[in-house]
């Protein structure tokens, strides 16, 4: 094996690491969001991604990068919140091509009741992939990463929108 194979392994050795450590967050993610609030993964990072935003909504384009989907696949997930009453559309004043979304006030409500569960079990997951010797080192690291986590503000909806 020459050098530029043996960089190639290690790239591929952690890119397995980093999925297999994923797969098991998403997966714990998935099952108590979904038990304990009928909001997926998903739909919970959307909510999730609207309430951090500085003028609290963002165009679906911006929306659809933030939760790693295809344009046609948030239409579909925007479609399903907001027959949900969670989020709505307003058209751009610029633009009238362009379409925002925002968090309803019922959007709001989940949303402040499902983060708990979601930094619980994102916490949970992280101490017992700790444990596991394969995926320790990433997890350590994933300890040490500055965090941009959700600040007091963007837990309640702004006075006026």
């Amino acid at each position: 094996m020459g050098i530029a194979d043996s960089a190639v392994e290690v790239r591929a050795s952690g890119w397995r690491t980093l999925a297999a450590l994923h797969g098991r967050i998403e997966a714990a993610l998935e099952r108590e969001l979904l038990r304990r609030h009928e909001v997926s993964v998903v739909e919970f990072t959307v909510l999730d991604a609207l309430s951090r935003q500085d003028g609290w909504h963002m165009r679906m384009s911006q929306l659809a990068r933030a939760a790693a989907l295809s344009s046609s696949a948030t239409t579909r997930l925007v479609n399903r919140l907001e027959d949900r009453g969670l989020l709505t559309r307003i058209l751009c004043e610029d633009d009238r091509r362009g379409i925002y979304t925002e968090l309803t006030e019922r959007g709001w409500a989940l949303y402040r009741e499902a983060a708990p569960t979601h930094d619980e079990v994102l916490e949970e997951s992280l101490r017992s992939a700790g444990e596991v010797p394969e995926l320790a080192p990433l997890v350590d690291f994933l300890h040490h990463v500055p965090r941009g986590g959700r600040s007091r503000s963007s837990s309640t909806r702004p006075a006026t929108v």
